[in-house]
């Protein structure tokens, strides 16, 4: 593993590791070349503390804070009850975030190449192909329209030329690459810290904690299921930002400073999001960031707006970023150097039209997106750490061969999803078997999607006597 110093090309049999052309280092202000290869040993550099604020910047923003507003004022939980909800559901993904990073310095390649080793290489499209449409769509349309919003609060200007702003400054960012998002991150968290905390101290001492509250039925596993699906979106990317780091990097270091990163920063500011619902009338909460920047005095409320706008950019950055990473992940090749550059712009421009659709009735489309983000993430862990329990040290050529297949992996997803999704969604598009006839259930989607992939994989190979082989030669 992590033994290749310099480019090389795939070789003729389509079995060798297909290593990133091109020389990058460690500049700032140039285009980071190729896609989802094999990023060379002496290009590498890095420390694990850089993780969390590579983590911790892109969550201090309105879309994590409105995921604790949609527990009280969507879901009608008690402050309390919330908080927990909110704290374990960001706490899985922490946790899992950090399992997951520990490869990209081994591997030096993206999370969604390592993804093969679960699903093969043609079978891996599938969890590839979902998260370049959720990361550098989806949550690029979220996070935009959450900074465009604030924007438009703070200046009165449209709320597309904000918009266009936000987008363009995100698309620049992503536009360069890895080592400029890495500092634009460093350099947003001091700033994004000390505003959300000076903010955050003042809204929790306004919130009212024992309010009287009408709950939903299944309010806290809802609640539970949009924190875990906000916080484990992260996953699909986590190698991405550890697989320029040196092979000898401190495992314990990637894995602490990813998960606390990540956890911290999504669970105070969900509990923040919580506090915003018991301290104004839900129409209010749910109505933007207005709604919370009403509690603060007018200098730290434009403060305040002024640092969702960056929380949103900073999010984008890492998701339209990720997103070409996993789309260059899926097979397709693109014979151009800047591919992932091009693929991010192209990401971008489709992102920023779907945000321009979503400016309006944002929190109903923000609680279903949450819960499908869960519904397909679940299950592609499920084969990921099941494929790791049974394949503790594969090699590298397993990761680049186009001949090589483990169909078990995309089988078991898509009946993981399949099932769950049928049985046990529950949101505004299509509510499953279970909690149609019981709604105190809530959404158990991805914790049975979870399990029923892990049986289905684990079954097949325990059948097939396969799912061990770490080399193509064995």
């Amino acid at each position: 593993m992590a033994t290749r110093d310099q480019d090389a090309p795939v070789s003729s049999g389509g079995t060798g590791v297909l290593v990133r052309e091109g020389t990058y280092g460690s500049r700032v202000l140039e285009v980071e070349p190729g896609g989802a290869e094999f990023i060379p040993l002496n290009e590498r550099h890095g420390r694990p503390l850089q993780l969390f604020w590579t983590w911790s910047s892109p969550n201090m923003e309105f879309a994590t804070i409105f995921v604790g507003v949609l527990a009280v004022a969507g879901f009608g939980l008690g402050f309390w009850e919330a908080a927990l909800a909110l704290v374990l559901g960001s706490a899985i993904g922490g946790i899992t975030q950090g399992f997951l990073s520990l490869r990209g310095p081994k591997y030096g390649v993206p999370q969604m190449v390592l993804s093969r080793l679960g699903f093969g290489y043609w079978g891996n499209a599938l969890p590839a192909g979902l998260n370049a449409v959720t990361a550098g769509i989806g949550w690029f349309a979220v996070n935009s329209v959450s900074g465009a919003l604030a924007l438009n609060v703070l200046t009165h200007m449209p709320q597309v030329l904000c918009l266009i702003i936000i987008v363009a400054v995100q698309l620049v960012v992503a536009f360069f690459g890895y080592n400029l998002v890495h500092v634009f991150e460093r350099y947003a968290f001091p700033i994004l810290t000390v505003i959300f905390l000076i903010a955050a101290g003042v809204i929790l001492s306004k919130a009212h904690p024992g309010a009287t509250h009408h709950t939903i039925p299944g309010a806290f596993l809802l609640t539970f299921g949009a924190s875990f699906g906000y916080a484990v979106g992260w996953n699909p990317y986590a190698s991405d930002y550890t697989r320029y780091f040196k092979p000898d990097t401190s495992k314990a270091g990637i894995a602490w400073w990813s998960g606390a990163g990540l956890f911290i920063s999504c669970a105070v500011l969900e509990v923040v999001g919580a506090a915003v619902g018991t301290a104004v009338g839900a129409n209010n909460a749910l109505a933007g960031p207005g709604g919370m920047t009403s509690l603060l005095a007018t200098p730290l409320a434009d403060l305040t707006l002024l640092a969702i706008a960056l929380g949103a950019v900073s999010a984008n950055v890492l998701n339209i970023y990720s997103g070409a990473l996993s789309f260059t992940a899926i097979g397709i090749k693109l014979p151009l150097a800047a591919r992932r550059a091009i693929v991010a712009l192209g990401f971008g421009i489709i992102g920023f039209f779907l945000a321009w659709s979503g400016l309006h009735d944002a929190g109903t489309k923000y609680e279903n997106f949450l819960l499908i983000i869960a519904y397909w993430i679940a299950p592609w862990l499920a084969v990921y750490f099941c494929d790791l329990l049974l394949r503790r040290n594969p090699e590298e050529n397993l990761l680049f061969s186009t001949k090589r297949e483990n169909w078990a992996g995309p089988v078991a997803m898509l009946v993981g999803m399949g099932i769950s999704i049928w049985l046990f969604s529950n949101q505004t598009k299509y509510v499953g078997l279970v909690p149609t006839h019981i709604p105190s259930a809530g959404d158990l989607t991805f914790e049975a999607g979870f399990v029923i992939t892990a049986v289905v994989y684990l079954g097949w190979h325990a059948i097939a006597k396969t799912g061990r082989e770490t080399t193509l030669s064995a």
